[in-house]
Parts: C-alpha cells; sequence; structure tokens
C-alpha cells in the first residue's frame, strides 16, 4: 500500500463498512426550505453529490424548537422535516454513501427571535455569551445578532431536554440515517455543561468533572437506547477557544475529555470526533492517552491536508479525517485526492443561505 493510499482505503466503523477515511464535516448551510426548516431536493442533491465520503456528517439539527440557534437551520423534530431528511438519506444511500444526523441543541448561543413564541434560550447557568448569531434584527432582516441571555434549566428542564435527543434519534432514524452524532463542540449546550466557564451550577450536574460531564452522558444514554450504542457518535472540542461562541476552557479540558472517553468506552459508542481549534493542546501523549481510553473509532477535523491527513493516520492513533470546507468545492474530495488532483477553492460568500449557487454547482473531475 503507498503513502497516500491508506487514507483511501475501506475501513471498520463500528458495525459500517466506510469506504475510506475521508469523512465529510459538518458544516451548517442555512438552506432548508421556509417556513418549517424542512430539508429539501437541493439537500438531497448537496448530499448526494459527497457520497463518496467514508461517511457524510450532517450539518447540526436542531432536535427540537428550542434547540435551535440559526436562522435556516433544518430541524428534525416535525413529520415534515423527517420527510426531507428522508429524501436526503435515501440519494445518499442510492450512491453507496454513509451518512450520520448532527443532533444539535445550541443552549445559549440563540436570541429570541428564531426561538417559539420568543422566549429566551436555555443553558446550565444564566451566563450570556459575548458572541453573535445568525438570527432576525428589530426589523424582522436575516443577519449577526447578539445572544441573549439564557435561562437556568432546572433538572426538570435537563430531563426534557434529554427526552428531545431521544425524539430527535428516533426521527433519525425513522428518516434512514445510519447514525447520529451528538454536538458536543464549539461551545454549544452539551460543551456549555462540560466547562466551568458556562457551568456554575451547584447540583448534580455542576462542580466536579463527573457533574459536569453527567448531562453529556444522560444523553449519549437515551440516545443508545433508542439506536444502540454502535450508531451513536459525538463530537467534542477541548481547548475550544474564546473566539468560540465565548468558551473558555481550563487546564482541565485534556482532563475531562479523557474521562468522558473513558466512559464512552464503557458505553461502546461508535466513534469520538475531535474538533481540533488553531492553537488547541492536541499532543501525541493526549492523542495516545485517548487511543488508550477509548476502544471506538477516533476521529479528527481541523484543517487537515492531504498529507497531514495521511500522516495523522500512519501514527495509528487516529482512525479517519473529517474536512469541511474541501467538501464544499470539492464534492469528489476522495478521488481528487486519489488522482493528486488540484483542489477547487470555496466561496465564502455562498456559504450560507441562498440556493444552488456556491452548494450544488461545484464541478466534478469528471465533468
Amino acid at each position: 500500500m503507498s503513502h497516500i493510499q491508506s487514507l483511501l482505503q475501506p475501513f471498520k466503523l463500528s458495525t459500517f463498512t466506510a469506504k475510506n477515511r475521508v469523512l465529510m464535516a459538518p458544516m451548517t448551510r442555512a438552506r432548508s426550505t421556509q417556513p418549517g426548516d424542512i430539508p429539501n431536493a437541493l439537500t438531497a442533491e448537496y448530499y448526494s453529490q459527497r457520497a463518496s465520503a467514508g461517511l457524510i456528517i450532517t450539518e447540526g439539527v436542531p432536535v427540537a424548537p428550542g434547540a435551535k440557534g440559526y436562522a435556516f437551520t433544518p430541524g428534525i423534530f416535525t413529520d415534515e422535516q423527517q420527510a426531507g431528511w428522508k429524501l436526503v438519506t435515501d440519494a445518499v444511500h442510492a450512491k453507496g454513501g454513509l451518512i450520520a444526523a448532527q443532533l444539535w441543541h445550541v443552549g445559549r448561543i440563540s436570541h429570541h427571535s428564531v426561538l417559539p413564541e420568543g422566549q429566551p434560550p436555555v443553558a446550565p447557568s444564566p451566563i450570556r455569551a459575548q458572541a453573535k448569531t445568525f438570527a432576525f434584527d428589530e426589523q424582522g432582516n436575516p443577519g449577526m445578532v447578539d445572544c441573549d441571555e439564557p435561562y437556568l434549566l432546572s433538572e426538570k428542564g435537563i430531563a426534557r431536554v434529554v427526552e428531545e435527543f431521544a425524539q430527535a434519534a428516533r426521527r433519525a432514524d425513522a428518516a434512514g440515517f445510519d447514525l447520529v452524532e451528538l454536538h458536543g463542540a464549539n461551545g454549544y449546550l452539551i460543551e456549555q455543561f462540560l466547562s466551568v466557564s458556562t457551568n456554575h451550577r451547584t447540583d448534580g450536574y455542576g462542580g466536579s468533572i463527573a457533574n459536569r460531564a453527567r448531562f453529556a452522558l444522560e444523553v449519549v444514554d437515551a440516545v443508545s437506547e433508542v439506536l444502540g450504542a454502535q450508531r451513536v457518535g459525538i463530537r467534542l472540542s477541548p481547548w475550544c477557544p474564546p473566539f468560540v461562541n465565548d468558551m473558555d476552557f481550563s487546564s482541565e479540558a485534556g482532563e475531562i475529555t479523557l474521562y468522558l472517553a473513558e466512559e464512552l468506552s464503557k458505553r461502546n459508542v461508535a466513534y469520538i470526533h475531535l474538533a481540533e481549534w488553531p492553537g488547541a493542546n492536541y499532543t501525541t501523549e493526549f492523542r495516545q492517552q485517548l487511543r488508550d481510553k477509548f476502544n471506538g473509532t477516533i476521529i479528527v477535523c481541523g484543517g487537515y491536508t492531504q498529507e497531514t491527513a495521511q500522516q495523522t493516520i500512519d501514527t495509528g492513533l487516529i482512525d479517519a479525517i473529517a474536512f469541511g470546507k474541501h467538501f464544499i468545492s470539492n464534492p469528489d474530495l476522495p478521488e481528487r485526492f486519489a488522482q493528486g488532483a488540484a483542489l477547487a477553492e470555496p466561496d465564502p460568500s455562498s456559504f450560507y443561505g441562498g440556493a444552488d449557487k456556491g452548494y450544488t454547482d461545484y464541478p466534478f473531475l469528471s465533468k
């Protein structure tokens, strides 16, 4: 096997066989049908174009009306949304692809204009994020607005959110998804419980590492009960920097991640997916500790090239690499890697919202 080829070879992902180790990262594209935040035929075309990925992980999918933080993001809490996602999974499966739904609750990274009846967002503690989200201004125009101050989730409210994740998993199963990924990264609700900067609770969900990890593990358990743990992954982002939704992980970021890894390994979940922000402390020692504590697939994502992805796979500490922007503008990314072809550059002005331009109109090598 050549140096480059192992990135492009099939590998075992839980009970599935992925056709390669080049995965498609979750990326918000904000193109759902309105009203109703419904995935549509264009969504299905976009994802099916990229079915050569070893696994497609969808954009973040709000699990309930109150989980939403961004305008035009497709949900998975209504019959119409479920039917829309069925169009997507059918199209991906028709091309031999695997697809996971990224189940998402944004917590405090939200604004009343995108929430039911203009209610405020929820969070583990009532600490307002010094961050912006894509919602509506006072005139009803979409754009970046300041996040609202959240209200404290009661223990009863936490139980309700856990059940919302479980119900979303039921709908994901009915919609034909192969797996689900829990969004526990980038400053959203699960990570808000994990970090001492956003979790000041004094009950059983705050304080110690075990208490702050409790919510994440309760969600994992609830979703695993629906789907089986072998169909559940989670995305984490230890050392998430402050410029990402006003997060501030202390020096214990590695410690809490390794605690979670050990607990997730006991549960036999399919994978851990690490979002690697610039400056993150992903040392070889940490990667080895993670490998030692977790018995499932380990995925990383964060500015990789074909060469650096292969080098990382070669360490034996990482199983697959997720690519974001490269998959936006190169729907046949694995084939381009195989041929050593030049990569097309994406157009940032079309990342969010719009129609087919910058979404489904990027060319394939063969066209």
